[in-house]
């Protein structure tokens, strides 16, 4: 190629390669400038200038200019091996880009000279650049930030026979029993013979969500008693299947519910003819009419109870098989209030919370729980976190306490020590809480253990005081019984929350089993609010996704995007996970969504594994003086403004992401980690999901790899090794090796899930089946209806 003639399509690209670089230098002088200006790190203003005189040069046909991107390469590196060390994909992100353009100016070199040595010297450079840039986008495919502690060897020991896992088969409840286990003593299905999986059947609800009308998703957790598999949807049916063909049963519909929130994670089942009555203890249970029920929550707030059998609403049940949960509650405005999470059945009983239309105003429906009786549907107790008074009905005419505590996730029982324990949320709104009163914030993001037969607390630890974040305590409570080395037993609750952190607790007292530490905590200084000084950290347990964000730990697809994640995080005060919000901007990480969700955790009783997945989305918020909101302006729970009527705030929230819409901190973004529950050390760690079905600006990027993204929903774990997760933003069903994380087997599932995988086993044909239900994933407009049983040939 003549220099000195290049022609016309040589000329062009060496005039659009020049252009490119000229303007890679401007953006990155002038957010770098910016980000220099607020004390940030100075590598991109001095990377600006040398490749906008790159570009410069190589627009003037200079060989100078390509020189100066490759020492811009050289800069680049040396930078980002200080800035990160050996860590993969934050070296991808700084280092990649620049390397893959260097391989474009190193080809386009003979269009800048004529010199023969050069020539051949920058194509040698170019060739070694490619080598690496493929090996480093081949590399991206294999999992990183593995995490494996040999010192914590997994020994599997046998399930007793007094253990009620060992003859359990079916899955009756939404954690498969009443403890937040998710547990399966089944076997058949082994880490082995997991590859031989196939789908058994597959049926279709007919209810697929319809995107974008109405806030629904698919979460439900199905269950399954003898012969049937139960579904409930999130437009208000319940559905019974065969679960050998999957063949439609019966189909009870409930109504739509409401349009702001259509949720249902689960339902619960009883059987009064092996039910213990323990509200009024040695009295007879009568099973004359309908003795297998269901217990159904419907979007509008009622709860129906289903002959398990024939689909038909319980005639002694409430009012025609219905309990208006409204009753008593005060105004409750159409979406305000409703059960989204599965009742939870004990003894005669069943128990329920409710979820509250979040952050939108004061005085909304109380946060009471009540325990009615399952055969009759009467009112037994409530327990009302504002006024200790109350036993049953409210004391007064507006009903129960407005506005106080809510349980809007799952519940768990310990039928020997008569306790239920229920994990709440804040009084709403959740941002500024200046105006809650001492009985608002007593039981506020707590775990309150209270007695079955009265409802009346036992003990209470609270897991973030005076909570102005949003930081719910979310996942049912696991129960767990830890075997001591001198023989002993302790009872323990394992608790996670959004915090990222999980609380081991004595459930006879709910005393620490593993050390939590008061620790000080920023302070605010929004006029009216007050702050509590300190905050419980759980020091004795692993913390997942918390660790406390550096500007180093931001990240983007691109180092373009990396900028402008640079700069949002030196704009903004933050001060560790305790960041409280202001009229600044300030950061929260993890963010309101967690950390750990609704999913909560499940536990292998053989290994004392607890398993726990999270997602790593951070916030960025302010708070907006209600005057200087516009009418008509806000939501509730989405990112924008959060109105907070009848307070003198709203609240200005975003996720903490990239202009190309990822997060902004360093993968992973979503993990599956193993802790050990009686050394309290975190066995070990893995990434989880690819970004085969999501990626930069929505746009699925078709590849699999595995950076560990945001997770939502349950795990489930067997007695043979196996830990089985669909709640990921590809659209797979995995299996992992519960012992080591290593990820063994994966099913292409038609569309995403949020769904908690089960196992039973057939009485029928003897076959272990593994069953999901695939709704679809928030981070996806494609929606399914397909509930999917997998079996071995």
């Amino acid at each position: 190629m003549d220099v000195n003639n290049p022609g016309k399509l040589g000329k062009l690209w060496l005039k659009l390669v020049a252009a490119v670089t000229a303007l890679a230098g401007i953006y990155f002088l002038a957010g770098g400038a910016w980000l220099a200006g607020i004390g940030g790190s100075w590598y991109f203003l001095i990377a600006g200038i040398l490749l906008l005189g790159s570009g410069v040069l190589m627009f003037r046909r200079r060989l100078a200019g390509a020189v100066l991107f490759g020492i811009t390469l050289v800069y680049t590196a040396v930078w980002a091996l200080w800035d990160v060390g050996l860590q993969f994909w934050p070296l991808f992100s700084r280092v990649f880009a620049p390397a893959a353009g260097a391989v474009l100016i190193a080809f386009t070199v003979p269009l800048l000279t004529s010199r023969v040595g050069i020539r051949r010297g920058a194509f040698v450079s170019g060739c070694v650049l490619l080598v690496a840039v493929i090996a480093a986008f081949i590399s991206s495919f294999q999992p990183k930030g593995i995490i494996r502690n040999t010192d914590e060897a997994v020994v599997s020991k046998a399930l007793p026979e007094t253990d009620p896992h060992a003859s359990q088969a079916d899955w009756p409840a939404w954690s498969g029993d009443n403890k937040g286990s998710r547990f399966s003593s089944l076997s058949d299905i082994t880490p082995a013979n997991v590859k031989d999986l196939k789908v058994a059947w597959t049926a279709h609800t007919g209810e697929a969500v319809i995107p974008d009308k109405g806030d629904a998703e698919d979460q439900n957790t199905p269950l399954q008693i003898g012969d049937s598999l139960y579904v409930c949807t999130a437009y208000t049916s319940l559905i019974s299947y065969d679960i050998d063909s999957g063949k439609e049963k019966w189909r009870y519909k409930a109504g739509l519910g409401n349009s702001t929130y259509q949720r249902c994670r689960g339902i619960g089942y009883f059987d009064a003819t092996t039910a213990k009555n323990v509200a009024e203890p040695g009295s007879a249970i009568d099973a004359s009419v309908s003795p297998q029920r269901l217990f159904f929550p419907t979007g509008d707030g009622r709860l129906v109870a289903i002959d398990a059998h024939t689909g038909k609403p319980a005639a002694n049940f409430g009012n025609n098989g219905v309990v208006d949960l409204k009753i008593g509650m005060g105004e409750v405005k159409p979406g305000y209030y409703q059960q989204s999470s599965s009742p939870l059945v004990a003894g005669n009983l069943v128990i329920v919370g409710g979820r509250v239309v979040d952050n939108f105003e004061t005085n909304e429906p109380p946060g009471v729980v009540r325990a009615y009786n399952a055969v009759t549907g009467d009112l037994v107790w409530a327990w009302d976190p504002g006024n200790p008074k109350v036993t049953r009905e409210p004391l007064s005419p507006e009903g129960y306490t407005r506005g106080t505590p809510n349980v809007w996730v799952g519940m768990s029982y310990d039928a020997d020590l008569g306790l239920v324990y229920l994990p709440t949320g804040n009084a709403t709104p959740d941002f500024y809480a200046g105006e809650r009163t001492e009985a608002d914030d007593k039981y506020g993001s707590s775990i309150v253990a209270v007695k079955v037969s009265t409802g009346r607390p036992a003990w209470s630890f609270q897991t973030v005081h005076h909570d102005v974040w949003d930081f719910d305590v979310t996942g049912t409570p696991v129960l767990y019984d830890v075997k001591n080395d001198d023989g002993t037993v302790t009872p323990v609750l394992a608790e996670t929350s959004k915090t990222g952190m999980i609380y081991l607790l004595d459930r006879r007292n709910g005393k620490p089993v593993a050390p939590i530490e008061e620790k000080p905590v920023p302070q605010g200084n929004v006029p009216g609010e007050r702050y509590s000084p300190t905050q419980p950290y759980s020091t004795g347990m692993p913390g997942i996704g918390n660790e406390t964000l550096t500007e180093s730990d931001m990240w983007g697809a691109t180092p373009f995007d990396q900028l402008m994640c640079r700069i949002r995080f030196k704009s903004s005060r933050y001060d560790g996970i305790f960041t409280p919000p202001g009229l600044d901007t300030a950061l929260q990480y993890p963010g309101s969504l967690g950390g750990l969700n609704w999913g909560g955790a499940s536990v292998d009783p053989t290994t004392d594994l607890l398993y726990v997945n999270d997602l790593r989305l951070g916030l960025y918020h302010y708070l907006v003086p209600a005057k200087d909101i516009p009418a008509g302006l806000g939501s509730s729970e989405g990112m924008g403004i959060v109105v907070q009527k009848g307070l003198p705030y709203g609240s200005m929230r975003q996720r903490l992401m990239s202009p190309l819409g990822v997060p902004c901190q360093a993968p992973p973004f979503g993990t599956l980690s193993a802790i050990n529950l009686k050394t309290h050390k975190l066995v070990w760690q893995v990434p989880v999901g690819t970004v085969q079905d999501t990626g930069p600006l929505g746009i699925p990027v078709g590849l699999q790899m595995p950076l560990g993204m945001p997770t939502l929903g349950p795990t489930l774990t067997t007695r043979s090794g196996l830990l089985f997760f669909a709640g990921t933003q590809d659209f797979y069903l995995r299996a992992f090796n519960s012992h080591n994380g290593e990820e063994i087997w994966k099913s292409r599932l038609p569309v995403g899930s949020q769904s908690g995988p089960i196992t039973y086993r057939s009485a029928k044909t003897g076959k272990q089946y593994v069953v999901i239900f695939a709704g679809g994933s928030p981070h996806s407009s494609e929606r399914g209806d397909d509930i999917i049983a997998y079996s071995l040939p």
